[in-house]
């Protein structure tokens, strides 16, 4: 029976160490290297703790093996700790694809799989108290009609592939996060319609329902690469909408809160916010993703570290150490 060496054990673990361990591979990206043009293969693999990349090279005996895996194969993965410009990234001397009966048998998938810290359960709970909340009848009833038409699906999928909230049943649990911190903010702004937010801040990523696929580690579909989230969720609040008969200017300010829920076009935004809804929707979306970063930060950091490593959506490291009272 294969083990599991938690990746920030491996991380904190002497440079030279020889490991071996059950692990979960995330992506493989085939690149150039700069020096000799010649291919080289991204590997990023990892468990429900953190996750590293390393390079591997076709003189590699491990090449041709990264070549074919897809992202949520279990493999065994055998090397030494190694780090590099101060990142750790071990040298693979092994690597074999595990078959479903080694899997089954050590519940490698349940063991490694990354998923939202809290319950599925507590968050659905969460998410109808919060839906509940709102006053309006026919907007309450558009939002339920959503939510019991892609339940199953929604509460499954990651909020996105690497960004923030990139796990299992992570758009649930962004989803919460969000509406309560604009639940807990809105007293603040008294100018802002409290119905049109929060129906803002609930089903402003449903679109991710059909933007991700349900694979272990998720990937694009074909609809979510052709439209996006922002396109797919404008479809499907309209199309209830407009079954339920919401009124007209409600419902032309809950579709420009979708569409421009991302601030800015170079973000993916279709517009620009321009009510007081859609910049708060925008902004609290964005306070969320940004925690959401942090937070796995901190997670994936082993506790020898000052700080974690930088982060793409962040542009910046964290410091890791906890804050002291004396």
């Amino acid at each position: 029976m294969y083990d599991i060496i938690s990746t920030l054990d491996l991380k904190s673990a002497p440079e030279g160490s020889r490991f071996s361990t059950a692990i979960m591979v995330l992506s493989v990206d085939s690149k150039t290297s700069a020096k000799n043009n010649a291919e080289y293969l991204d590997v990023k693999v990892g468990d429900k703790n953190s996750n590293f990349s390393c390079k591997i090279f076709g003189s590699s005996p491990v090449f041709n093996l990264f070549k074919t895996v897809k992202g949520g194969t279990v493999i065994l993965l055998e090397g030494i700790t190694k780090q590099y410009n101060g990142t750790f990234s071990p040298e693979i001397t092994f690597a074999k694809e595990l078959s479903d009966k080694e899997i089954a048998e050590g519940d490698f998938e349940k063991k490694l799989l990354n998923c939202a810290t809290e319950g599925c359960s507590s968050l659905k709970d969460d998410l109808e108290k919060i839906i509940n909340t709102v006053s309006n009848p026919t907007l309450r009833q558009v939002i339920i009609d959503i939510f019991n038409e892609i339940e199953e699906p929604f509460d499954r999928k990651p909020a996105g592939t690497s960004m923030h909230h990139a796990y299992r049943n992570g758009l649930l649990e962004h989803t919460v996060h969000a509406a309560k911190a604009g639940q807990s903010l809105l007293p603040l702004y008294p100018f802002i319609d409290y119905d049109l937010a929060i129906a803002g801040l609930v089903l402003h990523d449903i679109g991710k329902v059909f933007e991700y696929d349900d694979e272990m580690v998720a990937q694009k579909t074909k609809i979510g690469i052709l439209q996006g989230h922002l396109v797919i969720g404008y479809r499907i609040v309209r199309r209830v909408a407009l079954q339920n008969k919401l009124d007209d200017s409600l419902l032309e300010r809950l579709e420009h809160i979708l569409l421009s829920h991302h601030d800015l076009p170079e973000y993916g935004a279709a517009v620009r916010p321009a009510t007081p809804e859609a910049f708060f929707v925008a902004l609290v979306d964005n306070l969320d993703a940004k925690m959401g970063m942090v937070e796995q930060l901190l997670k994936a950091t082993p506790e020898c570290n000052v700080f974690s490593d930088r982060h793409f959506g962040l542009d910046a490291k964290i410091l890791v150490e906890k804050v002291v009272h004396k």
